[in-house]
């Protein structure tokens, strides 16, 4: 079968066609979902919660051969809500001093990763959504632009200014 007959037979309430129609997304997903909130667990969860408002909300899906982009859309609503859920979280002075002894034992490699993700963390919700698409999922500019449903001039113009704002905010030698 193909995707439009799987999504055609999951609409009509066969469980075992949308199980396969998630399963061939999963590892996809499961990037998407990493590369916003850096954490396997939240990743599995907001994966878990895709899984299940797109279950709900099937028959809403008004062109079958945008299942995957439909998909997408929504783990990435339900990563940017966890995002801002995180950000009303104060984080506990223990932690932090944790955090701060763990971080001076790490290596060069990964104390550039991690300014990196911090510098990715500080772009604009818009800015980041198009960085993650394009250089973590590896996506087209035409696939991005369906994604957040947005013209592809839009789209270069937003990924020119957020590479411009991760450089200016990395410094001159990145």
């Amino acid at each position: 079968m193909n995707l439009e007959q799987l999504v055609s037979h999951a609409k009509n309430g066969d469980d075992d066609a949308f199980f396969q129609l998630v399963s061939l997304h999963k590892e996809q997903l499961y990037k998407i979902a990493y590369a916003f909130l850096r954490n396997e667990t939240d990743a599995l969860e907001a994966i878990q919660e895709t899984t299940c408002r797109s279950y709900l909300k099937l028959a809403r899906l008004k062109q079958p051969a945008y299942f995957r982009t439909w998909l997408t859309r929504i783990l990435i609503h339900i990563c940017l809500d966890e995002q801002k859920r995180r950000k009303r979280l104060v984080l506990d002075p223990m932690v932090e001093d944790a955090v701060e002894r763990v971080s001076t034992h790490m290596d060069e490699q990964n104390i550039e990763r991690i300014q990196i993700e911090e510098a990715l963390a500080r772009l604009s919700p818009h800015y980041r959504r198009i960085i993650i698409l394009k250089y973590f999922e590896d996506r087209t500019i035409r696939d991005i632009a369906q994604v957040l449903g947005q013209p592809e001039g839009t789209i270069k113009t937003w990924l020119h200014k957020a590479l411009g704002a991760l450089r200016k905010d990395l410094g001159k030698g990145w």
